[in-house]
């Protein structure tokens, strides 16, 4: 019976260590730089969901990636999935990048693409960037008459 009891403190115990642990990184994120729903980061790499607000019967999902490479370089690119073959799917991939003084993020590079007949698209590349600004990857999604978008963190390039 004493064994069961100390388990059974022990198990609240570290229930609630955990607990205290996931609110101190929430509120840690809360306090990071964020422009225009994309918090300024050094990590590496960021990845972005689409949003579901806008999505229809056609689409399915769609990302944005955006990666840090050596030497000013940066893979950026995108990826649209459809539920099913449609007859036209298409992808909008835009770069973006700002200085963390900054309040808005500015164009930088971008491309579009459709593919008819498909399930899905996907476009990326590595481009040599500028040192200095956070670069964020905002893509626009389509399948059909469906629309949705995602975008990334910002990435510091030094």
């Amino acid at each position: 019976m004493k064994k069961t009891k100390v388990m059974s403190i022990s198990f609240i115990l570290m229930l609630v260590f955990c607990m205290s642990g996931v609110s101190l990184n929430v509120h840690a994120q809360e306090d990071r730089k964020q422009i225009d729903g994309s918090y300024l980061t050094d990590e590496s790499e960021s990845i972005g969901y689409d949003t579901k607000i806008t999505r229809g019967e056609d689409l399915l999902a769609g990302y944005s990636k955006c990666v840090r490479l050596p030497n000013g370089h940066l893979y950026v690119g995108g990826t649209t999935i459809a539920c099913q073959t449609v007859e036209r799917i298409g992808l909008a991939v835009i770069i973006e990048r700002a200085k963390e003084e900054d309040t808005s993020w500015e164009g930088y590079d971008g491309w579009i693409l459709h593919e008819e007949n498909t399930d899905r698209i996907a476009s990326s590349k590595e481009l040599e960037v500028e040192g200095g600004y956070y670069y964020r990857v905002k893509c626009i999604h389509s399948a059909n008459n469906d629309g949705s978008d995602s975008f990334t963190d910002g990435v510091f390039i030094e």
